[in-house]
This record gives structure tokens, sequence and C-alpha cells, in this order.
């Protein structure tokens, strides 16, 4: 695809910038933001023009719907530059759709692709150098919209707020990651807004998050909320189960987030000589598995990780180490992923979109 772009947005740069500053070798994820934000403004049933501005806190009323009633979404992406000092998004598109699916599940309006990716174009071209060339370097892309109209009836707003943030970021995850398996809190439910991303969605992983990290476990892996034995996502990632040589992740549904990682990761992998089996995966059979010898591997896949593999599991309080493999399916698949994204191997699924 070729990226939108617009002239309508004003442009008001910052006087100094802090990229001097910044130490680009020690980065804790999503803690430090570029120089400058796009903001637009819907009112009055329309959009209003985008302004990009210096990254500055902005004033709300206390009222404001996002803080009582939680209308809220966000995307999450990321660009790369390749050895030529040029700058890629990948899949720019299935952000931008899937931004807009969430946006009429929480009864918020549409933003214009001129607004989102056209925007996001210009916004990158002003902060370009604080996209650093490397395998591993990345600048994160955090769209997000919430409700401004103030007032405390419960009752969608009318008024809202379209920004992008720009976040120089490194690895998201490190070191070993252990997780559990729910069998009793659940991410999402049949009929709700699981596969919207939506805030509410991640802050409530956080208590049972909270619970699994006090037993020494990193995360969660999230079950089906009618019986607890469908596996569905990984803490805030898709998931992956490797059993002998074949993937397993389960279908997107409205309770799974349509991970645009998982979605690419299905199309490249028969590509590499890696089977994968879109289907429900039963607890019961991870556990078997694991016992028999066959579970070879367990990863998380989205935007910030990439592809992060997962050490062991407990369910129902027994633990299941996982074997240490070379030559690992995660690390083929994060290898010619972040190859394409970075420009070091032919893209020949047409994903990457040059800036």
């Amino acid at each position: 695809m070729n990226l939108t772009t617009t002239s309508n947005i004003k442009i008001v740069t910052a006087s100094t910038s802090k990229i001097n500053s910044v130490d680009f070798e020690n980065l804790t994820f999503g803690t430090i933001f570029t120089d400058h934000m796009l903001v637009c403004d819907y009112n009055n049933g329309v959009w209003e023009q985008p302004v990009i501005q210096p990254y500055e806190p902005f004033t709300m009323d206390p009222s404001s719907r996002v803080f009582h009633y939680g209308q809220a979404i966000f995307e999450g992406m990321k660009a790369y530059k390749d050895t030529y000092d040029a700058i890629w998004l990948f899949r720019p598109d299935e952000n931008f759709d899937r931004f807009n699916k969430s946006a009429v599940r929480m009864a918020m309006p549409e933003v214009p692709e001129d607004v989102f990716l056209g925007g996001l174009n210009r916004l990158l071209e002003i902060e370009k150098e604080w996209v650093k060339k490397g395998k591993g370097n990345t600048l994160y892309i955090r769209p997000f919209m919430i409700a401004t109209g103030h007032g405390v009836v419960a009752s969608p707003s009318s008024q809202y707020r379209f920004c992008i943030i720009l976040s120089p970021a490194k690895a998201y995850y490190s070191g070993e990651v252990k997780v559990i398996i729910a069998d009793y809190y659940s991410r999402a439910a049949n009929g709700g807004i699981g596969a919207a991303k939506a805030a509410g969605n991640y802050s409530g992983q956080f208590y049972p998050t909270k619970l699994a990290n006090e037993k020494g476990f990193q995360q969660v892996i999230w079950t089906d909320d009618a019986t607890h034995t469908k596996l569905e996502e990984a803490g805030t990632m898709n998931v992956f189960f490797r059993i002998n040589d074949t993937l397993y992740t389960a279908p997107t549904s409205e309770r799974i987030l349509d991970g645009v990682t998982r979605k690419s990761i299905v199309e490249l992998a028969p590509t590499i000589g890696i089977n994968v089996e879109v289907r429900p995966v039963l607890v019961s059979e991870i556990v078997e598995a694991a016992k028999n010898g066959t579970l070879k591997e367990i990863f998380g896949a989205g935007t910030a990780a990439v592809v992060n593999p997962i050490a062991g599991f407990s369910y129902q309080d027994t633990y299941y180490e996982l074997p240490k493999l070379e030559n690992t399916f995660a690390s083929q698949i994060k290898e010619n992923l972040t190859n394409i994204q970075y420009k070091l191997a032919e893209d020949t699924f047409g994903w990457t979109v040059k800036i």
C-alpha cells in the first residue's frame, strides 16, 4: 500500500529537542517520548484540523467521560529504519482498520485515514531522527482516542480526542518468562469487548497478573470465560503452542484480539517450512503434551515483543518446564519476521510501507 498523505495539518514545532539527552542504549519501554505528538479533536460531529505540536500535558474537565465510563481505545505500531536511513512501517493498514473497529465497538467516531495514516506519516517525517538504525531499535507508535465530553450521564460522549505519541524502544520483555494458565479469572467474555483494543481490557488483567507475579510468574495465559478449557491469549499477546512439529493457535473471536503479528506469523510460517493450524487449543491437550514430552514450545506474539518464548507454565499448582531447544520455531519466526520489518530480507508479502 501507499501511505496516505495530507497537507491539512497545522504544525507547531518544539523550541528545543530532548533527543541528545536520551540514552538510546538503555531504554525502559514506553517511558521516553519524542519531541512532538499529533492531536485531533472531534466536536459537533466532525473532526477538526489535526495539529502536530510539542509533546506536553493537556488539561481536561474532571467530568470527562473517559474518566467515568472508560471510552478509550488504542493501537500499538512500530517504525523501523533500514541500512539506508529510510523509515518503514509494518502493515499500518491493519492497525488503522482495527482501530476503527475498536471505535465502532466502543460507540466512538471512526478516525479518517488522512488523519490517522496521513498524520502519522507527517509526524514520523518530523521525528525521523528518533528512529535509530540497527536490528532491535524501533520507534514505538501509540495512537489512542479518549472521550473528552464533560458530564456524568451514562452515555457516549459527543467530544473526543485522537492522539499519536512516539516512544523509542528496544526489547519489551527481557529474561525468562513463566506463566500461569488461568482457571478462574477471564480476560474477556462472549458479547464483550475482548476483540477491541479498549483500555479497560488491559486494566482488568492487572489484578490476576499481580497475583501471578506474587507466585513468581510473569504473565497469565487466559482461558475462555465459560469453561476455562480453551487457551486464548498470553498476557497482552496472542499465543502459539508447538506440539511435535506443528504450531497451534486459537482462532480470533469476539474474545480474542486480531493481532497483526499473529496473522503475520500464520502467513509467514508455512513459507519457512513450519506447519500452522488455527483451531481451538484445549488446556487438557497442552497439559498432556507437556507430560508426554510432545509439547516443545509456547510463545507469545505481539507488536511490542514480536515473539516472546515462554519457559514453562503452571496449571492448578503443577508446574511444567518446557525443553530447551536449539533453533526453535520461535527464533526462526522472529528472525524471518524482523528481517522483513528492517528490510534485511525481501518482503514478498507487501507488508512494509515506506515513510
